[in-house]
């Protein structure tokens, strides 16, 4: 049960984002994130959408429409040209000076918390099924997204060992980009049953050779496109430094797509419980 002081944080954040008026099913929708993209067609919404961020990549019909650009980085003329009567934008989007140019010419904005916690999955979801009239499909979602990491919390509390693992958010020259404290990859390796090994930092940062080598990870977990871009798993094990750990003795690595992991969008569970059966082989889930 929410205690009295939650029930009053969320009616407030409802009236700031003015939720009371929910968006009609003529509204022109500019969707940035992909989790708030993948939420908008979940809820039955795509139709209304008429422009997306590049990082909206799921479902298969998202990247085919009209784009405004990557979502940390926006302009504010080719979203207003769009003549939206709605913007629905990620906590993470930007720059301030963009999003403050577009209230002030007057366009409807929302913007969605930035946390990267599962109970922003539902906070999310909650947000925009309301500016869509959509409440009781995000309902649902929100619950169904419960009962199957409730499902998988059961199946890792049984689990005795606990890799550890460090997501390495990009990889190449210099020092690997490592995620640790207070990221979506913290989050996620947690609902999977695994240990960050990059917990002695906060947010995305460097990591040096001899920190890789420092962390002891059991796997290095990495997204498909950073695979992709430097040849493959076996060129990224090949490093000094992941050779030179646990997961680069064993050959362990685990790559996934980038939205589904990162994303905590409606697939959130998703996305845990198969990153689960990639850290735990044998792992019996429901």
């Amino acid at each position: 049960m929410r205690t009295a002081r939650s029930i009053f944080a969320a009616v407030a954040l409802a009236a700031a984002a003015g939720l009371s008026t929910p968006a009609s099913a003529a509204e022109r929708i500019v969707s940035i994130g992909g989790a708030i993209t993948e939420i908008l067609y979940t809820l039955g919404a795509g139709d209304r959408i008429v422009a997306v961020d590049t990082t909206s990549l799921y479902p298969e019909a998202a990247p085919k429409l009209p784009q405004v650009g990557y979502l940390r980085s926006l302009a504010a003329e080719p979203i207003i040209a769009l003549k939206p009567t709605l913007i629905i934008a990620d906590g993470d989007a930007g720059p301030p000076a963009v999003i403050k140019q577009i209230r002030e010419a007057g366009v409807r904005l929302e913007v969605t918390p930035a946390d990267p916690s599962v109970a922003n999955v539902y906070e999310k979801i909650r947000i925009v099924s309301a500016l869509v009239g959509e409440e009781a499909k995000g309902n649902e979602l929100a619950e169904a997204i419960r009962r199957d990491l409730r499902s998988l919390a059961k199946a890792v509390a049984a689990i005795p060992d606990r890799p550890r693992v460090l997501f390495l958010l990009s990889v190449g020259r210099g020092s690997p980009l490592a995620g640790g404290n207070e990221t979506h990859a913290d989050t996620i390796i947690a609902l999977a049953g695994g240990v960050n090994a990059a917990a002695g930092f906060t947010g995305y940062k460097p990591i040096p050779a001899e920190g890789v080598v420092a962390a002891r990870p059991d796997v290095i977990l990495v997204v498909d496109r950073t695979a992709a871009a430097l040849g493959g798993e076996k060129v990224i094990l090949a490093r000094a430094e992941i050779a030179a750990t646990p997961a680069g003795r064993a050959k362990r690595i685990v790559t996934m797509d980038g939205l589904l992991l990162l994303g905590f969008g409606p697939r959130t569970a998703v996305a845990a419980r198969e990153l689960a059966l990639r850290l735990h082989p044998g792992l019996r889930l429901d």
